[in-house]
Protein backbone atom coordinates (compact mmCIF):
# COMPACT_ATOMS: atom_id res chain seq x y z
CA UNK A 1 0.00 0.00 0.00
CA UNK A 2 1.35 3.42 -0.97
CA UNK A 3 1.78 6.08 1.72
CA UNK A 4 -0.95 8.70 1.90
CA UNK A 5 -0.63 12.33 0.90
CA UNK A 6 -3.31 14.03 3.00
CA UNK A 7 -4.38 17.51 1.86
CA UNK A 8 -6.18 19.38 4.65
CA UNK A 9 -7.52 22.44 2.87
CA UNK A 10 -10.57 24.30 1.67
CA UNK A 11 -11.87 24.12 -1.92
CA UNK A 12 -8.42 25.17 -3.12
CA UNK A 13 -7.30 21.64 -2.31
CA UNK A 14 -9.52 20.14 -5.03
CA UNK A 15 -7.39 21.19 -8.03
CA UNK A 16 -4.25 20.05 -6.19
CA UNK A 17 -5.69 16.54 -5.86
CA UNK A 18 -6.33 16.41 -9.62
CA UNK A 19 -2.95 17.81 -10.59
CA UNK A 20 -0.95 15.59 -8.24
CA UNK A 21 -2.91 12.55 -9.40
CA UNK A 22 -1.92 13.43 -12.99
CA UNK A 23 1.78 13.79 -12.11
CA UNK A 24 3.55 10.49 -12.92
CA UNK A 25 6.09 10.64 -10.12
CA UNK A 26 3.81 11.95 -7.40
CA UNK A 27 0.98 9.53 -8.18
CA UNK A 28 3.50 6.68 -8.27
CA UNK A 29 4.67 7.51 -4.75
CA UNK A 30 1.43 8.54 -3.01
CA UNK A 31 -2.24 7.86 -2.66
CA UNK A 32 -3.98 11.22 -2.36
CA UNK A 33 -6.86 12.26 -0.09
CA UNK A 34 -8.48 15.62 0.57
CA UNK A 35 -10.06 16.46 3.93
CA UNK A 36 -12.13 19.63 3.58
CA UNK A 37 -11.19 21.91 6.44
CA UNK A 38 -13.87 24.63 6.37
CA UNK A 39 -16.69 22.06 6.62
CA UNK A 40 -14.94 20.60 9.68
CA UNK A 41 -14.68 17.24 7.96
CA UNK A 42 -13.24 14.81 10.54
CA UNK A 43 -9.72 13.52 10.05
CA UNK A 44 -9.78 9.93 11.34
CA UNK A 45 -6.72 8.73 13.29
CA UNK A 46 -6.30 5.92 10.75
CA UNK A 47 -5.71 8.47 7.99
CA UNK A 48 -3.11 10.30 10.04
CA UNK A 49 -1.33 7.03 10.86
CA UNK A 50 -1.04 6.25 7.13
CA UNK A 51 0.18 9.73 6.30
CA UNK A 52 3.46 9.95 4.42
CA UNK A 53 3.00 13.60 3.44
CA UNK A 54 0.78 16.23 5.05
CA UNK A 55 -0.16 19.32 3.02
CA UNK A 56 -2.30 21.77 4.97
CA UNK A 57 -3.67 25.27 5.17
CA UNK A 58 -2.98 26.81 8.55
CA UNK A 59 -5.83 26.59 11.08
CA UNK A 60 -5.43 28.21 14.48
CA UNK A 61 -6.31 26.87 17.93
CA UNK A 62 -10.01 27.84 17.75
CA UNK A 63 -10.48 24.94 15.30
CA UNK A 64 -9.95 22.52 18.17
CA UNK A 65 -8.90 19.02 17.15
CA UNK A 66 -8.71 20.17 13.50
CA UNK A 67 -6.22 22.95 14.18
CA UNK A 68 -2.91 22.58 12.40
CA UNK A 69 -0.76 22.18 15.50
CA UNK A 70 -2.98 19.36 16.76
CA UNK A 71 -2.94 17.48 13.45
CA UNK A 72 0.80 17.96 13.04
CA UNK A 73 1.39 16.52 16.52
CA UNK A 74 -0.48 13.33 15.54
CA UNK A 75 1.49 12.58 12.35
CA UNK A 76 3.87 9.60 12.24
CA UNK A 77 7.42 10.40 13.28
CA UNK A 78 9.37 11.93 10.41
CA UNK A 79 6.29 12.59 8.22
CA UNK A 80 7.05 15.66 6.08
CA UNK A 81 4.56 18.51 5.91
CA UNK A 82 4.11 21.74 3.98
CA UNK A 83 1.85 24.68 4.83
CA UNK A 84 -0.14 25.60 1.73
CA UNK A 85 -1.34 29.07 0.76
CA UNK A 86 -4.89 29.90 1.78
CA UNK A 87 -5.46 32.40 -1.00
CA UNK A 88 -7.85 35.31 -0.56
CA UNK A 89 -8.04 38.38 -2.79
CA UNK A 90 -10.27 41.37 -2.10
CA UNK A 91 -8.87 43.88 -4.60
CA UNK A 92 -11.37 43.07 -7.37
CA UNK A 93 -14.33 43.07 -4.96
CA UNK A 94 -13.73 45.53 -2.08
CA UNK A 95 -17.48 45.62 -1.28
CA UNK A 96 -17.58 41.89 -0.52
CA UNK A 97 -18.70 41.01 2.99
CA UNK A 98 -18.57 37.80 4.98
CA UNK A 99 -20.94 39.12 7.67
CA UNK A 100 -24.04 37.49 6.22
CA UNK A 101 -25.26 34.09 5.06
CA UNK A 102 -26.03 35.64 1.66
CA UNK A 103 -23.35 34.40 -0.75
CA UNK A 104 -21.30 37.11 -2.51
CA UNK A 105 -22.79 39.76 -0.23
CA UNK A 106 -22.05 43.35 -1.31
CA UNK A 107 -22.17 45.96 1.46
CA UNK A 108 -22.40 48.88 -1.00
CA UNK A 109 -25.56 47.45 -2.56
CA UNK A 110 -26.93 46.55 0.87
CA UNK A 111 -26.36 50.12 2.06
CA UNK A 112 -28.24 51.50 -0.95
CA UNK A 113 -31.08 49.02 -0.41
CA UNK A 114 -31.36 50.08 3.22
CA UNK A 115 -32.14 53.65 2.10
CA UNK A 116 -35.40 52.53 0.48
CA UNK A 117 -34.27 53.49 -3.02
CA UNK A 118 -35.74 52.06 -6.21
CA UNK A 119 -33.79 49.60 -8.33
CA UNK A 120 -33.24 52.31 -10.93
CA UNK A 121 -31.84 54.70 -8.32
CA UNK A 122 -29.62 51.99 -6.83
CA UNK A 123 -28.31 50.97 -10.25
CA UNK A 124 -27.40 54.56 -11.06
CA UNK A 125 -25.65 55.26 -7.76
CA UNK A 126 -23.85 51.92 -7.71
CA UNK A 127 -22.61 51.91 -11.30
CA UNK A 128 -22.32 55.57 -12.27
CA UNK A 129 -20.95 57.35 -9.21
CA UNK A 130 -17.49 57.05 -7.74
CA UNK A 131 -17.64 54.63 -4.78
CA UNK A 132 -14.67 56.46 -3.26
CA UNK A 133 -17.23 59.15 -2.34
CA UNK A 134 -18.74 56.70 0.14
CA UNK A 135 -15.91 54.38 1.18
CA UNK A 136 -12.17 54.57 1.81
CA UNK A 137 -11.23 52.00 -0.81
CA UNK A 138 -7.50 52.29 -0.17
CA UNK A 139 -8.03 51.52 3.52
CA UNK A 140 -10.27 48.53 2.73
CA UNK A 141 -7.73 47.02 0.35
CA UNK A 142 -4.73 47.77 2.55
CA UNK A 143 -6.37 46.12 5.57
CA UNK A 144 -6.96 42.98 3.52
CA UNK A 145 -3.41 42.97 2.17
CA UNK A 146 -1.96 43.27 5.69
CA UNK A 147 -4.05 40.33 6.82
CA UNK A 148 -2.83 38.24 3.90
CA UNK A 149 0.78 39.19 4.66
CA UNK A 150 0.32 37.93 8.23
CA UNK A 151 -1.16 34.66 6.97
CA UNK A 152 1.66 34.20 4.50
CA UNK A 153 4.25 34.12 7.30
CA UNK A 154 3.11 30.55 8.00
CA UNK A 155 3.13 29.40 4.37
CA UNK A 156 5.86 27.33 2.81
CA UNK A 157 4.65 28.50 -0.60
CA UNK A 158 4.84 32.30 -0.95
CA UNK A 159 2.53 33.68 -3.64
CA UNK A 160 1.47 37.19 -2.61
CA UNK A 161 3.93 38.95 -4.90
CA UNK A 162 2.88 36.77 -7.83
CA UNK A 163 -0.77 37.51 -7.12
CA UNK A 164 -0.17 41.27 -7.14
CA UNK A 165 1.77 41.11 -10.39
CA UNK A 166 -0.66 38.78 -12.14
CA UNK A 167 -3.89 40.42 -11.01
CA UNK A 168 -3.56 43.57 -13.14
CA UNK A 169 -2.89 41.78 -16.42
CA UNK A 170 -5.01 38.64 -16.18
CA UNK A 171 -7.94 37.35 -14.16
CA UNK A 172 -6.17 36.01 -11.07
CA UNK A 173 -9.33 35.10 -9.11
CA UNK A 174 -12.95 34.24 -9.86
CA UNK A 175 -14.19 35.14 -6.37
CA UNK A 176 -12.38 36.30 -3.26
CA UNK A 177 -11.22 32.75 -2.47
CA UNK A 178 -11.42 30.95 -5.82
CA UNK A 179 -8.08 31.39 -7.62
CA UNK A 180 -7.84 31.15 -11.36
CA UNK A 181 -6.24 28.34 -13.34
CA UNK A 182 -2.79 29.96 -13.42
CA UNK A 183 -2.57 30.29 -9.64
CA UNK A 184 -3.75 26.72 -9.13
CA UNK A 185 -1.00 25.49 -11.45
CA UNK A 186 1.54 27.75 -9.76
CA UNK A 187 0.65 26.36 -6.32
CA UNK A 188 0.87 22.75 -7.47
CA UNK A 189 4.22 23.25 -9.18
CA UNK A 190 5.65 25.09 -6.16
CA UNK A 191 4.73 22.12 -3.97
CA UNK A 192 6.26 19.68 -6.44
CA UNK A 193 9.45 21.74 -6.54
CA UNK A 194 9.67 21.85 -2.74
CA UNK A 195 9.39 18.07 -2.66
CA UNK A 196 12.01 17.53 -5.36
CA UNK A 197 9.67 16.46 -8.17
CA UNK A 198 9.94 17.71 -11.76
CA UNK A 199 7.27 20.12 -13.05
CA UNK A 200 3.93 18.94 -14.30
CA UNK A 201 4.19 17.42 -17.79
CA UNK A 202 3.19 19.80 -20.57
CA UNK A 203 0.13 17.77 -21.64
CA UNK A 204 -1.14 17.75 -18.03
CA UNK A 205 -0.84 21.52 -17.81
CA UNK A 206 -2.53 22.01 -21.16
CA UNK A 207 -5.42 19.67 -20.35
CA UNK A 208 -6.06 21.15 -16.90
CA UNK A 209 -9.41 23.00 -16.98
CA UNK A 210 -10.09 26.08 -14.91
CA UNK A 211 -11.41 24.49 -11.69
CA UNK A 212 -13.50 27.50 -10.63
CA UNK A 213 -14.38 28.97 -14.01
CA UNK A 214 -18.12 28.32 -13.69
CA UNK A 215 -18.63 31.60 -11.86
CA UNK A 216 -16.69 34.86 -11.90
CA UNK A 217 -18.04 37.51 -9.59
CA UNK A 218 -18.47 40.60 -11.79
CA UNK A 219 -15.98 43.38 -11.18
CA UNK A 220 -17.31 46.89 -10.61
CA UNK A 221 -16.26 49.12 -13.55
CA UNK A 222 -14.96 51.88 -11.25
CA UNK A 223 -12.84 49.34 -9.38
CA UNK A 224 -11.50 47.96 -12.67
CA UNK A 225 -10.53 51.49 -13.75
CA UNK A 226 -9.01 52.27 -10.35
CA UNK A 227 -6.85 49.15 -10.47
CA UNK A 228 -5.97 49.56 -14.15
CA UNK A 229 -7.14 46.08 -15.12
CA UNK A 230 -5.79 45.76 -18.63
CA UNK A 231 -7.47 42.43 -19.39
CA UNK A 232 -11.07 43.70 -19.15
CA UNK A 233 -12.79 45.10 -22.24
CA UNK A 234 -15.02 48.17 -22.01
CA UNK A 235 -18.20 46.21 -21.26
CA UNK A 236 -17.04 42.82 -19.98
CA UNK A 237 -19.19 39.75 -19.61
CA UNK A 238 -18.60 37.34 -16.74
CA UNK A 239 -19.45 33.61 -16.59
CA UNK A 240 -22.33 33.07 -14.14
CA UNK A 241 -23.26 29.39 -13.88
CA UNK A 242 -23.72 28.84 -17.60
CA UNK A 243 -24.73 32.34 -18.68
CA UNK A 244 -22.50 35.31 -19.44
CA UNK A 245 -23.67 38.41 -17.57
CA UNK A 246 -22.73 42.04 -17.60
CA UNK A 247 -22.53 43.93 -14.34
CA UNK A 248 -25.99 45.51 -14.74
CA UNK A 249 -27.74 42.17 -15.14
CA UNK A 250 -25.84 40.75 -12.18
CA UNK A 251 -26.76 43.70 -9.96
CA UNK A 252 -30.37 43.32 -11.08
CA UNK A 253 -30.29 39.68 -9.97
CA UNK A 254 -28.80 40.69 -6.62
CA UNK A 255 -31.51 43.27 -6.00
CA UNK A 256 -34.30 40.91 -7.07
CA UNK A 257 -33.02 38.16 -4.77
CA UNK A 258 -32.74 40.57 -1.84
CA UNK A 259 -36.21 42.02 -2.37
CA UNK A 260 -37.67 38.51 -2.39
CA UNK A 261 -35.89 37.97 0.96
CA UNK A 262 -34.18 34.89 -0.46
CA UNK A 263 -30.80 33.94 0.98
CA UNK A 264 -29.70 31.34 -1.59
CA UNK A 265 -28.20 33.76 -4.09
CA UNK A 266 -26.20 31.01 -5.78
CA UNK A 267 -29.40 29.06 -6.40
CA UNK A 268 -31.07 32.24 -7.64
CA UNK A 269 -28.24 32.88 -10.12
CA UNK A 270 -28.30 29.27 -11.31
CA UNK A 271 -32.03 29.52 -11.99
CA UNK A 272 -31.60 32.83 -13.82
CA UNK A 273 -28.84 31.32 -15.95
CA UNK A 274 -30.96 28.26 -16.75
CA UNK A 275 -33.91 30.42 -17.81
CA UNK A 276 -31.86 33.05 -19.58
CA UNK A 277 -30.42 31.16 -22.51
CA UNK A 278 -27.10 29.81 -23.63
CA UNK A 279 -23.66 31.15 -22.84
CA UNK A 280 -22.14 33.62 -25.27
CA UNK A 281 -19.84 32.25 -27.96
CA UNK A 282 -16.08 32.24 -27.60
CA UNK A 283 -14.29 35.44 -28.47
CA UNK A 284 -17.00 37.69 -26.98
CA UNK A 285 -14.68 39.73 -24.79
CA UNK A 286 -15.32 37.96 -21.49
CA UNK A 287 -12.36 37.94 -19.11
CA UNK A 288 -10.29 34.79 -18.96
CA UNK A 289 -7.38 33.83 -16.70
Amino acid sequence: MKPLCLIHANCQGEPLVKLFAAHPGFSRDFEIAHAVNYTRQPVPPALLRRCGLFLHQRLEAEWGELCSDELLSRLPAGCPSLCLPNLFFLDYWPFWSSNTAFAYSDFFLDELLSRGLSDREIMHLYLHTDPARYFDLDAIMEKSRRREAEKEKHWDIKLSQSVREMSRHSLAFHTVNHPGRSLCLMTAEAVLDKLGYPPLPGPVREAFPDPFGEFTMPIHPRIAARLGLTFLPEAPLFPVYGRDMGIEEYVGCYLACKRLKETDFIGFLRLRAALGGQTAPAGDGRPRP
